[in-house]
Protein backbone atom coordinates (compact mmCIF):
# COMPACT_ATOMS: atom_id res chain seq x y z
CA UNK A 1 0.00 0.00 0.00
CA UNK A 2 1.32 3.43 -0.99
CA UNK A 3 1.42 6.01 1.75
CA UNK A 4 0.51 9.68 1.33
CA UNK A 5 4.19 10.49 1.92
CA UNK A 6 5.22 8.21 -0.98
CA UNK A 7 2.54 9.79 -3.21
CA UNK A 8 3.82 13.27 -2.32
CA UNK A 9 7.39 12.20 -3.09
CA UNK A 10 6.25 10.85 -6.47
CA UNK A 11 4.46 14.13 -7.32
CA UNK A 12 7.58 16.10 -6.35
CA UNK A 13 9.76 13.85 -8.54
CA UNK A 14 7.53 14.62 -11.51
CA UNK A 15 7.58 18.37 -10.79
CA UNK A 16 11.39 18.34 -10.81
CA UNK A 17 11.61 16.13 -13.91
CA UNK A 18 13.08 13.14 -12.10
CA UNK A 19 10.03 10.95 -12.74
CA UNK A 20 9.51 11.61 -16.47
CA UNK A 21 11.29 10.19 -19.50
CA UNK A 22 10.58 10.43 -23.22
CA UNK A 23 11.06 7.35 -25.37
CA UNK A 24 11.05 7.17 -29.19
CA UNK A 25 7.76 6.06 -30.76
CA UNK A 26 7.22 2.31 -31.18
CA UNK A 27 4.31 -0.01 -32.00
CA UNK A 28 3.37 0.27 -28.31
CA UNK A 29 2.33 3.87 -28.96
CA UNK A 30 -0.87 2.99 -30.82
CA UNK A 31 -2.81 2.28 -27.61
CA UNK A 32 -1.70 5.67 -26.28
CA UNK A 33 -2.98 7.37 -29.47
CA UNK A 34 -6.38 5.74 -28.95
CA UNK A 35 -6.52 6.93 -25.33
CA UNK A 36 -5.54 10.47 -26.35
CA UNK A 37 -8.18 10.57 -29.11
CA UNK A 38 -10.85 11.84 -26.71
CA UNK A 39 -12.90 15.03 -26.97
CA UNK A 40 -11.23 16.60 -23.91
CA UNK A 41 -7.79 15.96 -25.46
CA UNK A 42 -8.63 17.16 -28.98
CA UNK A 43 -11.02 20.09 -28.49
CA UNK A 44 -8.34 22.63 -29.51
CA UNK A 45 -7.24 20.45 -32.46
CA UNK A 46 -10.44 19.94 -34.38
CA UNK A 47 -11.85 17.01 -32.40
CA UNK A 48 -11.20 13.26 -32.33
CA UNK A 49 -9.83 11.48 -35.38
CA UNK A 50 -11.39 8.48 -37.09
CA UNK A 51 -9.88 5.01 -36.62
CA UNK A 52 -8.33 5.27 -40.10
CA UNK A 53 -6.77 8.66 -39.28
CA UNK A 54 -5.28 7.24 -36.07
CA UNK A 55 -3.74 4.34 -37.98
CA UNK A 56 -2.23 6.75 -40.53
CA UNK A 57 -0.88 8.99 -37.73
CA UNK A 58 0.68 5.99 -35.98
CA UNK A 59 2.34 4.87 -39.25
CA UNK A 60 3.70 8.39 -39.83
CA UNK A 61 5.18 8.38 -36.33
CA UNK A 62 6.78 4.97 -36.91
CA UNK A 63 8.01 5.69 -40.43
CA UNK A 64 9.16 9.25 -39.83
CA UNK A 65 11.90 10.19 -42.23
CA UNK A 66 13.99 13.29 -41.97
CA UNK A 67 14.55 15.52 -39.00
CA UNK A 68 12.38 15.20 -35.93
CA UNK A 69 10.76 12.42 -34.00
CA UNK A 70 7.71 11.53 -31.92
CA UNK A 71 8.02 10.19 -28.38
CA UNK A 72 5.88 8.59 -25.73
CA UNK A 73 6.00 10.29 -22.33
CA UNK A 74 6.67 7.72 -19.63
CA UNK A 75 6.36 7.98 -15.85
CA UNK A 76 9.11 6.33 -13.86
CA UNK A 77 9.82 3.94 -12.30
CA UNK A 78 7.11 1.80 -13.96
CA UNK A 79 7.31 3.29 -17.46
CA UNK A 80 3.57 3.98 -17.72
CA UNK A 81 2.82 5.82 -20.98
CA UNK A 82 0.90 9.00 -20.11
CA UNK A 83 1.32 11.24 -23.15
CA UNK A 84 3.00 12.18 -26.40
CA UNK A 85 5.52 14.81 -27.40
CA UNK A 86 7.57 15.40 -30.51
CA UNK A 87 9.23 17.79 -32.91
CA UNK A 88 9.30 17.99 -36.69
CA UNK A 89 10.29 20.38 -39.47
CA UNK A 90 7.87 22.87 -40.98
CA UNK A 91 8.03 25.96 -43.13
CA UNK A 92 7.13 29.05 -41.14
CA UNK A 93 7.32 32.66 -42.29
CA UNK A 94 9.90 31.94 -44.98
CA UNK A 95 12.17 29.70 -42.92
CA UNK A 96 12.46 26.03 -42.07
CA UNK A 97 12.04 25.60 -38.32
CA UNK A 98 11.12 22.88 -35.88
CA UNK A 99 7.61 22.68 -34.47
CA UNK A 100 6.71 20.87 -31.28
CA UNK A 101 3.47 19.49 -29.94
CA UNK A 102 2.38 17.42 -26.93
CA UNK A 103 -0.52 15.91 -25.07
CA UNK A 104 -0.83 14.37 -21.61
CA UNK A 105 -3.75 12.12 -20.65
CA UNK A 106 -6.31 13.88 -18.40
CA UNK A 107 -5.56 11.87 -15.25
CA UNK A 108 -1.92 13.03 -15.38
CA UNK A 109 -2.35 16.71 -16.25
CA UNK A 110 -1.38 19.51 -13.89
CA UNK A 111 1.71 17.76 -12.49
CA UNK A 112 4.43 19.32 -14.68
CA UNK A 113 4.75 16.19 -16.82
CA UNK A 114 4.23 17.99 -20.14
CA UNK A 115 6.65 20.79 -19.21
CA UNK A 116 9.34 18.25 -18.34
CA UNK A 117 8.70 16.28 -21.54
CA UNK A 118 8.81 19.43 -23.69
CA UNK A 119 12.15 20.42 -22.14
CA UNK A 120 13.46 16.94 -22.94
CA UNK A 121 12.24 17.16 -26.53
CA UNK A 122 13.92 20.57 -26.88
CA UNK A 123 17.17 18.89 -25.84
CA UNK A 124 16.60 16.20 -28.48
CA UNK A 125 15.95 18.87 -31.13
CA UNK A 126 19.10 20.74 -30.11
CA UNK A 127 21.12 17.52 -30.31
CA UNK A 128 19.87 16.96 -33.86
CA UNK A 129 21.39 20.34 -34.61
CA UNK A 130 19.67 21.15 -37.89
CA UNK A 131 17.48 24.09 -36.84
CA UNK A 132 17.98 27.04 -34.52
CA UNK A 133 14.40 27.58 -33.38
CA UNK A 134 11.45 25.51 -32.20
CA UNK A 135 7.91 26.87 -32.42
CA UNK A 136 4.75 25.79 -30.62
CA UNK A 137 1.30 26.86 -31.79
CA UNK A 138 -1.29 26.31 -29.06
CA UNK A 139 -4.77 27.68 -29.62
CA UNK A 140 -5.22 31.09 -27.99
CA UNK A 141 -8.04 29.44 -25.99
CA UNK A 142 -5.76 26.67 -24.63
CA UNK A 143 -4.63 28.31 -21.39
CA UNK A 144 -2.80 25.20 -20.11
CA UNK A 145 -0.62 24.83 -23.23
CA UNK A 146 0.11 28.55 -23.33
CA UNK A 147 1.18 28.43 -19.67
CA UNK A 148 3.37 25.42 -20.44
CA UNK A 149 5.16 27.39 -23.18
CA UNK A 150 5.97 30.13 -20.67
CA UNK A 151 7.22 27.61 -18.09
CA UNK A 152 9.36 25.79 -20.67
CA UNK A 153 11.15 29.00 -21.67
CA UNK A 154 9.41 29.91 -24.95
CA UNK A 155 8.93 33.54 -26.02
CA UNK A 156 5.54 34.69 -27.24
CA UNK A 157 5.76 35.92 -30.82
CA UNK A 158 2.10 36.92 -31.10
CA UNK A 159 -1.22 35.64 -32.39
CA UNK A 160 -1.42 34.04 -35.84
CA UNK A 161 -3.83 32.06 -37.98
CA UNK A 162 -2.80 28.48 -38.66
CA UNK A 163 -4.44 25.76 -40.69
CA UNK A 164 -5.09 22.70 -38.53
CA UNK A 165 -6.43 20.28 -39.34
CA UNK A 166 -6.19 20.80 -43.10
CA UNK A 167 -8.95 23.09 -44.30
CA UNK A 168 -9.66 24.53 -40.83
CA UNK A 169 -8.14 27.85 -39.70
CA UNK A 170 -7.55 28.32 -35.98
CA UNK A 171 -6.22 31.26 -33.98
CA UNK A 172 -2.97 30.31 -32.23
CA UNK A 173 -0.19 31.87 -30.23
CA UNK A 174 3.20 31.57 -31.91
CA UNK A 175 5.65 30.64 -29.16
CA UNK A 176 9.31 30.09 -30.03
CA UNK A 177 12.55 29.19 -28.34
CA UNK A 178 16.11 29.44 -29.63
CA UNK A 179 18.14 26.26 -29.44
CA UNK A 180 21.78 26.37 -28.38
CA UNK A 181 24.18 26.45 -31.29
CA UNK A 182 25.91 23.20 -32.04
CA UNK A 183 29.68 23.35 -32.27
CA UNK A 184 31.36 22.04 -35.40
CA UNK A 185 28.49 22.56 -37.84
CA UNK A 186 26.16 25.14 -39.25
CA UNK A 187 22.48 25.28 -38.40
CA UNK A 188 19.70 27.16 -40.10
CA UNK A 189 16.14 28.19 -39.39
Amino acid sequence: MTTERENAAGREAVRTGAGVRIEPWTEAGFDLLRKANAPEMTRHLGGPETAEQLIRRHRRYLDAEGPGRMYRILLLPDGEAVGTVGFWQREWQGATVYETGWGVLPGFQGRGIATTAVRQVLSAAAAEGLRRTVHAFPSVANTASNALCRKAGFTLGGERELEYPKGHLIRVNDWWVALPERTGGATTG
